[in-house]
């Protein structure tokens, strides 16, 4: 378990990562030159071939004929030669086959012990069968056996599998209370991982805390856990107070450690403090690996960099680590960034020669950056390759495509599009029907708009308020006031909230429309109701009195919103002067506008 935890743990940084630019490329380049070649050893090679001193079976057929064979020798032999079968067979997620045999064992008078429920409980947690495996453990004291602490951390740990903490929380409480065992280092850090995955890092780090009072000290795998999560929310100064702490108690930081903190500080652009960290992991002599080569690849592309970004896969190469289709995406990513497409398919095209190296997200990334510079044709040939490199569009691929054709107003091949997604088994998402909902209205069909919309809801595939944004902006446009008041008055019947562009929405509908009291009386009421007005709002709506001539109302609001630390836009500040050049402005307003220019 403590393996599979620590494959966990890593398997996390396999994603494509963001924001990691660096202040000094020089240097960065020279720490990378500076640390001795990696020890070419696999990890295979590391741990070694230990021979098995037991027959080990490598597929279904073979457990079953050895199973047999067992069952049918007389005298039975003991229940150990079996357990070793059904754990052969775990190792090969034959959950049902394991739990079959196990009760052919109880058939013949084969009685269990202590392993043989432990393997059965393993099996019913990762079949979601949680009932049948805490009735395993009431089992145990049925036989008179002791639950031990392998018994209590596999539930545990199939607990958190299924989110719920809360069950293992208490089922950990128990262990502890009733004096079962002892917590093992694997036992807490399956519940820390636990609290991490549903955002409760005060219980994470509290339960790391309570440790040494159960006289198991914590390892890295312990706080890597918290710091990875941390970091991903942002706390990164928590994060490296943990690190602390982590170093001051003697535990050794790995590169999960540092790859974690160095993400962590570049998720909010401290930039600086990822360069010391990158020193300092060079000082351990703990090795940037590929994630790390990632992080650096993907952050430097995310800030334009891409000729930096190409130099580190240069020295990811030299040291003997191959990039993956991650570093590439990454750099095919910066390059669409920048709108450089030739470069970008250079760098697709480099994949292809790999062989197997281009999936599903580094064609969606090409798509993505043909479509935003309006090359829908070269988008469309990326799109048509992909059957023929083994390769199936998903959601993501689609609604990108789809979002190309309604950019460029080509709506029947976007509409052509979406039914051959949905012919082809891709289910359309929240998005999908949002960029068809954007396309159909931008291209004044309001009322196939509405109702595809109406298809949403009739599908039971509840649209976000995005969606009705969508359809009262463009209600408005079209000036159905009434019809864009009326989907908005609808919405809390539907269990949607409306956000601050909702209300930008309105407020600005109703106000182009002279409808000034009803705007006002919307704008005082998104506050009540739990929705902060922004700059946007107050510029929208401070427009709409300027523009109906209420400019003593407009001057309230002025004030109103420098208060509140937000200030005119470049649309009110040129309405405000065009007013002025034609003697139309409130002297109060300015005064205001003169103590602006001051200010």
């Amino acid at each position: 378990m403590m393996k599979m935890m620590a494959n966990t743990s890593s398997s996390s940084y396999c994603r494509a990562t963001r924001g990691m630019p660096f202040l000094h490329f020089t240097p960065l380049v020279a720490l990378f030159h500076s640390l001795p070649t990696k020890p070419n050893k696999s990890r295979e090679n590391h741990l070694g071939n230990r021979p098995s001193k037991h027959r080990v079976v490598s597929n279904v057929q073979d457990a079953l004929k050895v199973f047999d064979e067992m069952i049918q020798s007389r005298p039975l032999p003991p229940v150990i030669p079996f357990n070793k079968i059904l754990t052969q067979l775990v190792k090969l997620k034959q959950f049902p086959a394991v739990l079959s045999l196990k009760r052919q064992m109880g058939l013949v008078g084969i009685a269990s012990d202590a392993c043989t429920l432990n393997i059965t409980i393993n099996c019913y947690c990762h079949l979601n069968q949680m009932e049948y495996a805490l009735s395993v453990l009431a089992h145990f004291f049925k036989l008179g056996l002791q639950p031990n602490v392998a018994t209590f951390a596999t539930l545990i740990h199939g607990f958190v599998l299924r989110n719920r903490v809360a069950d293992a929380a208490r089922l950990f409480s128990k262990m502890v209370v009733g004096g079962h065992c002892q917590p093992d280092v694997v036992t807490f850090n399956t519940l820390i991982k636990g609290f991490c995955a549903m955002e409760n890092n005060t219980a994470a780090i509290q339960l790391l805390g309570k440790m040494e009072e159960y006289g198991c000290k914590p390892d890295t795998v312990s706080y890597n856990t918290i710091i990875d999560s941390l970091g991903k929310h942002t706390l990164v100064d928590e994060a490296l107070n943990l690190f602390s702490e982590m170093v001051g108690r003697g535990i050794v930081p790995d590169v999960i450690t540092y790859n974690s903190l160095i993400q962590g500080v570049c998720n909010i652009g401290r930039w600086k403090e990822a360069w010391r960290l990158l020193n300092e992991m060079a000082s351990q002599g703990i090795f940037p690996d590929l994630i790390t080569f990632n992080i650096l690849v993907d952050g430097l592309c995310k800030e334009g960099r891409v000729v930096q970004a190409r130099s580190v896969v240069q020295i990811m190469i030299q040291r003997g680590i191959e990039p993956n289709t991650i570093t590439y995406s990454s750099l095919m990513d910066g390059h669409c960034l920048r709108g450089e497409m030739d470069e970008a398919k250079q760098v697709f095209d480099l994949m292809v020669a790999k062989g197997s190296m281009v999936n599903v997200h580094s064609c969606s990334i090409l798509i993505n950056g043909y479509c935003k510079q309006k090359k829908i044709h070269e988008a469309k040939e990326v799109f048509d390759e992909m059957p023929r490199r083994g390769i199936v569009p998903n959601t993501i691929t689609y609604s990108t495509l789809i979002d190309g054709f309604c950019k460029a107003g080509r709506l029947q091949e976007a509409e052509k599009l979406f039914s051959e997604m949905q012919d082809r088994g891709q289910l359309a998402d929240v998005q999908t029907y949002n960029i068809i909902l954007d396309g159909l209205c931008n291209n004044q069909q309001l009322s196939e708009a509405i109702e595809l919309l109406r298809e949403m809801e009739g599908n039971k595939l509840k649209p976000h308020i995005v969606a009705y944004n969508i359809i009262i902006g463009a209600l408005f446009k079209a000036g159905k006031i009434e019809s864009a008041t009326d989907v908005f008055s609808g919405l809390s019947s539907k269990g949607v909230l409306p956000d601050v562009r909702t209300y930008n929405i309105m407020i600005k509908g109703l106000c182009n429309g002279g409808i000034l009291v009803e705007a006002e009386k919307l704008f005082r009421e998104m506050e009540q109701k739990g929705c902060s007005a922004d700059g946007c709002t107050y510029n929208t709506i401070i427009r709409g009195f300027l523009n109906n001539n209420e400019t003593s109302s407009a001057t309230s609001l002025i004030e109103e919103m420098r208060e509140r630390g937000f200030s005119g836009d470049a649309s009110t500040m040129e309405l405000i002067f065009d007013l002025l050049s034609k003697d139309k402005v409130d002297p109060v307003l300015l005064a205001w506008l003169k103590n602006s220019v001051r200010s």
